[in-house]
């Protein structure tokens, strides 16, 4: 079952959403929506959540009841900082965008969301990434545009399943070297980063057919 409530001016969730258990798609977005109670934990049924363009400053704990939530997770555009620990069990999850938010690290649950393929946080306020990040072995695609990041960890190397790396938009510093092992790695996007020289095995990276996006500008 979908329910829709996409662009309704909501402030508040009508009670009786949590009622309809078997609910397995839940849209929220574009709303005006503060605030998620934890009654949304009811919902054990849904495979896609998208709480996108509101104005959340946190998510409830009870989101980590989700054990069938094997599809989409959005919530991008809000003012989340931080997100619940109890996240870390949505082991089924493929999909997560936080894009958009005020994160200033990513949140330790995320490392623990092991069948994510698309990880999605760009506009955000971090300036590091954990190594934790190689706990996502499945990922494939990773999106970090419009950041504050300066190097991403050599671990980095150890996600062999990344096709995609979007940097755009960071002050890069510097890049390791392991980012031209991954085997499958078919997009590197670096433009709109004026504060890096370029390191030497891009050229290797496109040599073998990788797409290297970059803007030579200092």
């Amino acid at each position: 079952m979908i329910l829709s409530l996409w662009k309704q001016d909501l402030t508040r969730v009508p009670d009786s959403v949590w009622a309809q258990t078997d609910i397995e798609e839940l849209i929220l977005a574009e709303n005006r929506l503060s605030e998620i109670p934890e009654e949304i934990g009811n919902l054990r049924n849904l495979r896609t959540l998208d709480l996108g363009h509101n104005q959340l400053s946190t998510v409830p704990e009870t989101i980590g009841r989700f054990d069938n939530l094997s599809g989409f997770l959005y919530l991008h555009d809000n003012r989340l900082s931080a997100l619940p620990s109890s996240m870390a069990a949505l082991t089924k999850l493929r999909y997560l965008n936080i894009s958009e938010n005020a994160f200033e690290e990513l949140p330790d649950c995320v490392a623990a969301m092991a069948s994510l393929i698309e990880l999605r946080a760009s506009d955000n306020q971090m300036t590091a990434l954990p190594d934790s990040i190689v706990r996502l072995a499945s990922l494939r695609e990773l999106h970090l545009r419009n950041n504050r990041l300066t190097t991403v960890p050599e671990s980095i190397g150890q996600l062999q399943d990344l096709r995609l790396i979007d940097l755009r938009g960071n002050p890069l510093r510097h890049l390791p070297v392991a980012i031209a092992t991954l085997p499958r790695l078919y997009k590197l996007d670096l433009r709109w980063v004026a504060t890096l020289d370029p390191p030497s095995w891009l050229a290797d990276l496109e040599a073998r057919g990788c797409a290297v996006y970059w803007t030579a500008v200092r």
